[in-house]
């Protein structure tokens, strides 16, 4: 399989490296159509890649962003990929950016998927940007093993752009981008770093069942030569 993969010798260096890049497509978007979409991850690892891109100089009043996945809790949990996004990102120039959250307070994940389908749907069709992480089971996005929802997020018969999900590994029930709008993205990226998840990416590169790692889903895709894999130690 010919992977693009970019090493970097430091996690501050590949977070320059990321940004720069995406904030080159945001802007190429920008001047094509007059408007830009951003889908980024959650968790601990893309926080210095949200300070950088951050300070990038470019039209952020025409970039939409939105989350691959959120975990279905309030912004005032320290759970919530909103609330990361917010603090992170969404400052300095990129305080401009309109910014479109999952979560609807008073109603369950399941209850508000179908309307935030549709919402998605036309937001996000294509994306000029989508960030994947991976966490150490081999999930990316909210597609874990284990989770009854999974073929729907992989494979949604109904078109959704949006499906409700639960796992053994998720905590919280969540929200996912389904597989096809990730994989519309003019630019995707996969961004892990340290030692363990280079070796959950080897693991998941030997051939084995979907179910049991589904990150092989985007790397076995039939555009896996425009997936992007960024590692840093």
């Amino acid at each position: 399989m010919d992977l693009r993969f970019h090493e970097y010798p430091t996690r501050e260096a590949l977070a320059e490296g990321l940004a720069t890049g995406l904030a080159a497509v945001l802007a190429t978007a920008i001047d094509a159509r007059g408007a830009a979409t951003l889908a980024v991850s959650g968790g601990s690892t893309p926080r210095l890649l949200f300070e950088r891109l951050s300070q990038a100089d470019i039209e952020w009043d025409r970039v939409c962003v939105f989350l691959v996945d959120e975990r279905w809790v309030d912004e005032d949990s320290d759970r919530s990929n909103a609330r990361l996004v917010r603090s992170g990102l969404l400052v300095g120039r990129a305080a401009k950016a309109r910014f479109e959250p999952f979560f609807v307070p008073g109603r369950t994940a399941a209850e508000a998927a179908p309307d935030l389908s549709e919402r998605f749907g036309a937001l996000a069709q294509p994306l000029d940007a989508a960030i994947l992480g991976m966490g150490n089971d081999g999930h990316t996005a909210s597609f874990f093993p284990g989770s009854p929802q999974l073929g729907a997020a992989l494979a949604p018969a109904d078109g959704a752009t949006v499906v409700a999900v639960e796992a053994p590994g998720a905590g919280e029930p969540r929200v996912t981008l389904t597989l096809p709008i990730l994989l519309s993205a003019h630019f995707l990226a996969l961004h892990i770093e340290g030692e363990d998840k280079r070796e959950t990416l080897g693991l998941a590169l030997v051939d084995g069942p979907l179910e049991d790692m589904p990150v092989r889903a985007v790397l076995r895709q039939d555009r896996r030569d425009d997936l992007q894999i960024f590692w840093a130690r």
